[in-house]
């Protein structure tokens, strides 16, 4: 197929030997497993699977992290009496609870939340592992660690709803439980007894953070989509010797944007809109309960939500009508 003709639903497969990478000096003994490719992989990436570094970090993050599912795993499975099909059919809605308030910070019983406790610690040691495997292996690479800080910031929100936060309001029943629909259940409940999170101006950056990360990265991407015909691809060589595939980006972005990022500064522009919708969300949840106790007050207090009127009377209890309580 002519590169002429190439758009969206279309894609070359580069068929060639495969290729073990750079050298990495001490570290090249652990690769692991003969390089092979797979049709399917190259349609939406590199043909190419292999071969694989994991290394003693990758290895111990890989364990933590099954631990953690199987713990999860295992605590749902018990809940619906060890009956594979209803744990299959009520998977979605099953959920590995925190402690009750009662524990405050305290380690419970096993089946009082110990549980979540012990699946939430090898969790975040498998995150944190596979983080420091991700800087070291850039660092190796003589690469830029960009990718590592992108990772922490989600890291960061990770740790304020299930560490971070729960010890500042001094209870693990503050954090989030484990599974689908509970964790969005969660998010709700959250909301409705601090007053709507929408208020919460954090919130709002987060989700502006959130929307055009996704807008410039589809940007971004049909932009060099539309002029890979003219070796857009190749940004590198796009951004030190400017060829055509730029000089018609930078004039289609013009025309319909009125100005354009470059073929370098839109990278910036997408990690920074990405990496704070995670910072800012962070923030905000973390300021609920613990600075603000009900967002909708605070904003009506600040100028930014208005106090709507009492449309009905007040609703006394009937257990006080009874004491000549009037409404």
């Amino acid at each position: 197929m002519s590169a002429e003709y190439q758009n969206i639903f279309t894609s070359v497969q580069v068929v060639a030997p495969s290729y073990p990478g750079v050298p990495i000096g001490r570290d090249e003994h652990e690769r692991e497993g003969p390089a092979t490719h797979w049709h399917l992989l190259g349609r939406i990436g590199d043909a190419q699977l292999g071969p694989i570094y994991l290394g003693w970090l990758g290895i111990a993050s890989l364990i933590c992290g099954f631990i953690a599912i199987e713990i999860m795993g295992l605590n749902m499975w018990a809940s619906v009496g060890w009956d594979p099909v209803q744990f299959v059919r009520q998977l979605p809605w099953l959920a590995l609870e925190p402690p009750p308030p009662d524990y405050g910070l305290s380690l419970p019983p096993l089946n009082q939340g110990g549980w979540w406790l012990m699946a939430g610690f090898f969790l975040t040691m498998a995150i944190l592992l596979w983080w420091v495997r991700m800087y070291r292996r850039a660092r190796a690479l003589g690469m830029g660690t960009h990718v590592a800080w992108a990772f922490a910031a989600a890291i960061w929100l990770y740790l304020v709803l299930g560490f971070i936060r729960p010890i500042l309001m001094g209870s693990w029943g503050e954090a989030v439980p484990f599974g689908i629909f509970p964790h969005l259940d969660w998010t709700a409940a959250f909301s409705l007894r601090y007053g709507n999170l929408f208020y919460n101006p954090f919130h709002m950056l987060s989700i502006a953070f959130l929307y055009g990360s996704t807008l410039l990265f589809a940007m971004h991407g049909a932009t060099i989509l539309a002029v890979s015909r003219f070796g857009g691809e190749r940004e590198i060589e796009q951004i030190t010797d400017r060829g055509t595939a730029s000089e018609r980006a930078a004039l289609f972005w013009r025309w319909t944007m009125g100005f354009n990022a470059t073929m370098e500064s839109i990278h910036r522009w997408a990690w920074w809109f990405a990496v704070l919708c995670p910072l800012t969300g962070g923030i905000g949840i973390l300021l609920t309960g613990t600075v603000v106790d009900n967002w909708y007050l605070w904003a009506v207090k600040h100028g930014v939500a208005p106090m709507y009127p009492a449309v009905f009377q007040p609703v006394v209890d009937p257990a006080l009508q009874l004491l000549g309580v009037k409404p």
